[in-house]
């Protein structure tokens, strides 16, 4: 395993670099983890740190070559058929950036229980200097969607900027049990962890379970040890009352699982969500999605809008899933229909 370098995403804001190696590479030991910070083969651009220190999205973190568990390594890849997938995947590409259409299932990192994942498959796109592309923010296994890379360091650091100072403009689609009351409205929580480091930690022990997500966020009070605010604003789109509605969604902060959490506690989870199912309003509309393949997680990374490194904008937008594709027609909605999204702040 070779030196690698990463780009603390926005929902890592704030968290030690000690838990960010726990959520990053949950095989490592802390004895281990303690040496290498302790010797500087550990850096955050390019500065020593200790395991306490708080890290900014943007920041790039050395990692030296490590020795984990045989379980807990990393993936073998086969490049040509890596390279292949990840071509059939782009939605834009130029000598800066590289955006990709993520699917259903597939993960973004590695971690316990993922054996391929599109942070080490991306090693098959690297440039003939060895530079690969790098991971300016993420999605969950199960979202689909825009998801963003960066082709050179010096571009990661650049839009870790961009989306830490809240420049970047994120669109998601989802169907949620229920209709929302109002239409429209902001949703505006503290998040944190739900169960702490110590469960946390014992999850990771145990290894990941079905859907492959360990961590699950919960409502927390201001002032909590570790909660963070979080706001997203709605707006529905359509609607087939009382099973469902078609949700326009615009996360300004980007907490893990924020939106999955934020349609939870307003009592409209996401159809399909095994984590966030909660108890949904107006009936289960699962049962109007027939097949096993119909119960996947109906949330869409829709667009992406932020300043081009080099001058301009870029604005791009995901078709949708599948499993997405087959609940809208079942319903008849029109993806040409107008987003009233757009006049949200943020």
């Amino acid at each position: 395993m070779a030196v690698q370098t990463f780009t603390v995403t926005e929902e890592e804001e704030g968290l030690r670099l000690d838990r960010w190696f726990k959520r990053r590479m949950p095989g490592l030991s802390l004895s281990h983890l303690n040496k290498i910070v302790r010797t500087g083969e550990v850096r955050v651009n390019g500065s020593r740190v200790k395991t306490a220190t708080r890290l900014a999205p943007g920041q790039m973190v050395r990692v030296p070559p490590l020795q984990l568990p045989e379980s807990a390594a990393p993936a073998r890849f086969d490049p040509e058929a890596d390279k292949r997938t990840l071509q059939d995947l782009i939605l834009f590409e130029d000598r800066q950036l590289l955006v990709l259409n993520k699917p259903f299932g597939l993960a973004v990192q590695g971690g316990s229980g993922q054996t391929r994942h599109i942070d080490g498959m991306l090693a098959a796109l690297a440039s003939e200097r060895g530079e690969r592309p790098v991971l300016v923010h993420r999605l969950d296994r199960d979202t689909s969607g825009v998801l963003l890379a960066a082709k050179t360091r010096k571009i990661a650091a650049e839009l870790g900027e961009v989306f830490r100072s809240r420049q970047a403009r994120k669109i998601y689609w989802a169907l949620v049990h229920g209709v929302p009351k109002p239409a429209q409205g902001r949703i505006s929580l503290y998040l944190a962890k739900d169960g702490g480091m110590k469960q946390q930690t014992a999850a990771a022990a145990r290894g990941a379970k079905a859907g492959g997500e360990k961590e699950k966020m919960r409502v927390a009070a201001h002032g909590e040890e570790d909660a963070r605010h979080s706001l997203t604003y709605y707006a529905v789109v359509d609607k087939a009352p009382p099973l469902l509605s078609w949700l326009s969604l615009k996360p300004v902060t980007g907490r893990t699982h924020q939106l999955r959490a934020h349609m939870e506690a307003i009592g409209h989870p996401v159809v399909g969500d095994p984590k966030y199912g909660g108890r949904p309003a107006g009936g289960d509309a699962l049962r109007a999605l027939p097949g096993a393949a119909e119960r996947k997680l109906h949330l869409l990374a829709r667009r992406l809008v932020l300043p081009h490194p080099k001058g301009g904008m870029l604005d791009v937008t995901a078709p949708l899933p599948p499993h997405m594709r087959h609940a809208f027609g079942i319903f008849g909605f029109d993806i040409t229909r107008f987003d009233p999204i757009e006049d949200a702040p943020g």
